[in-house]
This record gives structure tokens, sequence and C-alpha cells, in this order.
């Protein structure tokens, strides 16, 4: 029962009466504050993140160089629009992240706001560059919520619903997910299937590839597939374009995820964790393919915001100074372990996988059947919730349960939520 001074009834009664229902909420609480992978609510309950704003915060939340370079921007200028008159921090940070990007060519940066703006300007730049209409994206992908965003991820619900009609000249291709039977030998198969059936390679713009599946369950893209689709972007003369919403900026344990495979992509796009918790994205890429559009193409009257420009030089800055790169893969190993002893006394742990600390788990009703547990998954998640440690669901049945834990987080505040992590399940599967 809730003491009378608890304001957390109040505002969900505020919320339902204000704010539509088609903004699904993971957690019934108000945050108020945050520190590091910690966060509390309006009642003082406190709570171990592992979910970090959806991979926002691999910095933590409220950073000291972040907040401090934030009130010192603010001090000076909050907004003039790039567009009209420019700033000394929009050039910088994407001098930047021109340098950290894969890849010893020139290249060039443009600022946006949202992961999806990055991801549709990515396509109108290739679209640009190579002057044809298609894209391919590939099945379980998921990259925004606009009508391009829409039309390139590869999951129906919730996200498509009755939206539609979607834009054209978007194909889909299998993304390899050896758990649930796609190798990268039958994912490439579909893919030279589509070039062959739906769409003819020479007619398309680009190929659009997390390398890490994010909303899709925490899947990794194999080596041989990434490097598979270099080689046939190259060929066909099709921009490759990762999307790195969120796998960049160190999740994987590489400032970004594609590192991993050796592969150079011709653009990527980056979002969530460049500044820290602001609202900032960026295209990422070949100078010549950049400066495709013409003068007027790109743009926005809140991209690349001054604030948020700020954010993101401290977290570079944060990066230079701090092990984070190593601490996500120390975190990796640690919940990766964890998750793979919890596997083995608990069966409804189908699958355990990822990439640095973008870990996650499959549950399932039995080993053999691999069906989807998704009310297993939301049990783990609200018992967790109970016990204070905040978690997430992923995958197309919602049955992954995903670790976005900030990289600042402390060995205890690991081990403290495993623990936590290990019971909820335990409670769960009890029923």
């Amino acid at each position: 029962m809730s003491s009378p001074d608890t304001r957390t009834p109040g505002l969900l009664q505020l919320r339902a009466e204000h704010v539509p229902r088609g903004l699904a909420t993971t957690h019934p609480i108000f945050a108020v504050r945050g520190e590091g992978a910690r966060l509390w609510d309006v009642d003082g309950n406190e709570y171990i993140d592992f979910i970090g704003g959806i991979g926002v915060l691999n910095v933590g939340h409220n950073h000291p160089r972040v907040t401090q370079a934030i009130q010192a921007q603010l001090e000076q200028l909050s907004h003039t629009c790039f567009q009209v008159a420019m700033y000394e921090p929009y050039v910088r940070l994407a001098e930047r992240l021109n340098a950290a990007a894969p890849g010893d060519m020139p290249k060039k940066t443009a600022l946006f706001t949202t992961g999806v703006e990055a991801v549709e300007n990515a396509v109108k730049i290739a679209r640009a560059y190579t002057q044809r209409p298609a894209v391919v994206a590939f099945t379980n992908g998921f990259h925004g919520r606009t009508l391009m965003g829409l039309s390139l991820t590869g999951k129906a619900q919730p996200y498509k619903q009755n939206f539609g009609p979607f834009a054209p000249e978007v194909y889909h291709a299998p993304f390899p997910y050896l758990y649930r039977g796609w190798s990268t030998e039958r994912a490439l198969d579909a893919l030279h299937e589509l070039f062959e059936t739906q769409i003819a390679a020479e007619r398309v713009a680009a190929l659009v590839v997390e390398p890490v599946l994010g909303e899709g369950g925490f899947v990794p893209a194999p080596v041989e597939f990434m490097q598979a689709l270099r080689q046939i972007t190259a060929e066909h003369g099709i921009v490759f374009v990762a999307d790195e919403i969120q796998t960049g900026f160190g999740r994987t344990g590489a400032m970004f995820a594609v590192e991993h495979s050796g592969v150079v992509p011709d653009l990527i796009a980056v979002a969530k964790s460049l500044a820290g918790g602001l609202p900032l994205s960026a295209v990422i890429g070949r100078a010549d393919i950049m400066d495709a559009p013409e003068p007027g193409g790109l743009g926005g009257t809140f991209a690349g915001n001054l604030l948020a420009c700020a954010a993101g030089l401290a977290v570079f800055d944060i990066f230079a100074e701090e092990p984070l790169l190593e601490r996500a893969q120390q975190i990796g190993k640690r919940v990766l372990d964890a998750f793979c002893e919890y596997q083995q006394r608990i069966p409804q742990i189908g699958d355990v996988r990822g990439l640095g600390a973008m870990v996650a788990i499959e549950l399932v009703h039995d080993p053999a059947s691999k069906e989807p547990a998704p009310e297993l998954a939301q049990r783990v998640i609200d018992e967790a919730r109970r016990r204070g440690l905040l978690l997430l669901k992923a995958g197309l049945y919602a049955n992954v349960v995903r670790v976005l834990v900030p990289l600042v987080a402390t060995d205890q505040e690991i081990d403290k939520a495993l623990l936590i992590f290990g019971a909820a399940l335990e409670q769960a599967v009890a029923g």
C-alpha cells in the first residue's frame, strides 16, 4: 500500500489524463535524480540503472564534465541555429567525430538531433551521391519512428501498427540470427536472392545495418557477415551505412561496433551516448559522399544545438581521460559470465549473447521448442524493479532482457545488480 506522501499514484493519474497511451513506459516510476549508474524516483526509491536511458548514458547520469560543459555554454549562448550563425563547438565536435570514426580517408560530419534523423539523413545523402532510389535494411532491425525510420525497421508491432503506407523502395533481407536458424551463409544467400528477385543491386543507393541488433534483441552481426556486406556494397557501388545509434560510444568495448569486424563503412549514424543525455546525433562519412547534397539539403532548426555540442565535446574528453572502452569489456565479461552461470541452472534461458557491455538473455518456455516467453521476461523486469534494479526488454518477441548499464558503474554496483537479476529470474520462473 502506498504511504500518504507517495507522489507516484497522483503523477500516474496525471499521465493517464494528459499523455497519449501510444507512449508506452516500461516502469511505473517518475525519476527525479541520477548519479553515475544510479537513479532515484520522486518517492525516494533508489535503483541501479541497467537501462541508461536506452543506451544514452554510457558516461553515466550527470557526469560532472558534461554538466559543467552545459552550464558554461548556457551562460554564453544556447541557440542560433547553425544555418543562421555558425559556432565553434559544432565544427570542433565534427572534427573529433571524423578523427574517431574508422578509416583513414577524408571525412565530414553533419549534426542532427535524434537517431532517426541521422539514419534518414544518411539515406538522403546516399541517394544524392548514387542517384539511385532503393535502400536495403534487415529483419529485426530498428531505425526509428519517422516514416523512413519505420520503413527501414524490420519489426511490425508495436512500431508500424497502422501508420502506413510507408516509404517506397525500401527492401528487407534476413539478419543472421543463429539461435533462430539464420546463419551468415543463409542470410547472404537471401540477400543475393533479393537482388535477383526484388531489386537489382545497381538500383540500390544504401544498405543500412546495425552491427549489433538493438531493439531486435542484442544479436551481434558475425564478423564474416559484416565483411561480406562491405565487399558486396563496394562491388555494386552501394553506400554502406552502419547504424551505430545504440552500439556507438564504447558500448561494445570499441568506440564503434564496426571496429570489431575491421569494416570501414561509408557512413556511420550515431546518437544516444554521443552527448551524455542531451539530444544530438550525427552522420559521419566519406567526404565525397557527405558533400553530395547541394547547399540547403541538410540541416534542422535544432540540429547540432550548442548545448548538445558542448556536452558532446565533454563526452570525448571523458573517453580520453577515463578507460571506458576497457571498462566496457570488463563489465561485459562480468555480466556474460553471470548470465552463463544462470543459464546452467535456469533452462528457460535459451540463449546468452552480446558484444562488450551490450549483453542479453533470451527467455523461452523450454530449450527444445525455443518458444518465446515474453511474459517471463516481463516478470523478471517487474521483480527486478521491486528489488531495486531497472531492466528493459527487447527482441522480435519481447522475450529478451538486455543490459545497457552506464560504463561508469562500479564493480560493487555491477555485483549487486547481478545478484538482484539472478534472484528476479528465479522468482519469475517459480511464478
